[in-house]
């Protein structure tokens, strides 16, 4: 990994076409002081997503030079004029749709997520609307801050925002990557039983340490809708679907007549077939969704104040070893998140 040399902050920026080996560690200029809503942030961590692999490894293509990672978290250097939510010193994390302010959503893309459609915060500094920012949570390190913005957000709107999550709800949570950590961690402080899936028994005894009520491995269960319904004797109220076409027949099997099937991930694929008259009879909510809204993020974190748990973190990478960071995300071994440092 070659580095150019200059003055300024340091930057990862990803050459097109994209790949874990055309990210490249570079000077970039002090992006200096902010003007009138803007906040300059020092940032010290970003986190792993599903989505930002997608970006490095070039399946879903974007500028040359772009530097990646929707995820930022750090601290407030200096606030611009007429911003009133922040002040030097404040530790903040980033939120991934920065023009998403409240309300219901009325964006489908990418365009203006950092680390695809703008630059993301791979970086040093960055001096942005102090609205593409909201305060972290109190006893958060910097690399724990970052876990809210994608996969945090993400179980938070699937479970609360949108779920109206009670206590004594039963979710299914389907493996242990970023999201359905969050999503289990978020449920058991608020009262439900998970169900946890995995093809792996060691993970699944991670799970049954956080709080999992029941685990199934699904390679030696197949047909694991089946048993989960039986488990939550009549089927969950909620299932995190971060496998797609792949899993949700067996989802639409494990769901209870009237539950929420919140559709995040595309793991197995973009597009399969559905099991739709099953749907039908179960009078289930399929929903699909991307992230949440900044008021839904400043929500959540005001929980996470008051709550006793922390993210979990599986790994840590240094900047210059984002490509390696990836590259374990690859290999599919982690539990919960990967964080980077700088």
């Amino acid at each position: 990994m070659d580095s150019d040399e200059g003055d300024g902050m340091k930057a990862m920026i990803l050459d097109a076409p994209g790949g874990l080996d055309r990210l490249r560690l570079v000077d970039r200029p002090d992006p200096g002081a902010p003007g009138p809503g803007m906040i300059r942030v020092r940032l010290h961590a970003t986190s792993l997503n599903y989505h930002d692999y997608g970006v490095v490894s070039g399946n879903m293509p974007t500028e040359d030079g772009r530097i990646p990672m929707a995820d930022g978290a750090g601290v407030v250097e200096a606030a611009g004029e007429g911003v009133s939510d922040f002040a030097a010193g404040d530790a903040v994390v980033s939120c991934f749709f920065p023009d998403w302010h409240e309300g219901p959503p009325r964006i489908g893309d990418f365009s203006r997520v950092p680390g695809d459609g703008i630059d993301g915060y791979a970086r040093e500094i960055v001096v942005a609307p102090a609205t593409a920012f909201t305060r972290a949570p109190e006893r958060y390190d910097h690399a724990e801050a970052a876990t809210i913005t994608t996969a945090g957000l993400t179980a938070w709107r699937s479970l609360v925002a949108d779920g109206g999550l009670k206590p004594g709800d039963r979710v299914l949570v389907l493996g242990t990557g970023g999201v359905s950590i969050w999503a289990l961690q978020i449920a058991h402080m608020m009262g439900a039983q998970v169900v946890v899936t995995s093809s792996s028994d060691e993970k699944l005894e991670r799970a049954r340490s956080l709080g999992a009520a029941h685990t199934i491995n699904y390679r030696d269960h197949p047909e694991w809708g089946k048993l989960v319904h039986d488990w939550a004797d009549g089927g969950v109220d909620h299932v995190i679907e971060v496998g797609g076409p792949g899993t949700l027949a067996q989802s639409i099997d494990a769901v209870r007549i009237g539950g929420h099937i919140h559709l995040i991930g595309v793991l197995t694929g973009i597009a399969g077939n559905v099991p739709t008259a099953t749907l039908m009879s179960k009078q289930a909510r399929l929903q699909g969704l991307i992230v949440g809204s900044r008021r839904m993020q400043m929500e959540f974190v005001r929980a996470l104040d008051d709550a006793a748990f922390r993210p979990v973190i599986d790994r840590r990478f240094a900047l210059d070893a984002l490509g390696d960071a990836f590259r374990f995300q690859e290999s599919g071994g982690h539990f919960g998140k990967i964080a980077v440092t700088f």
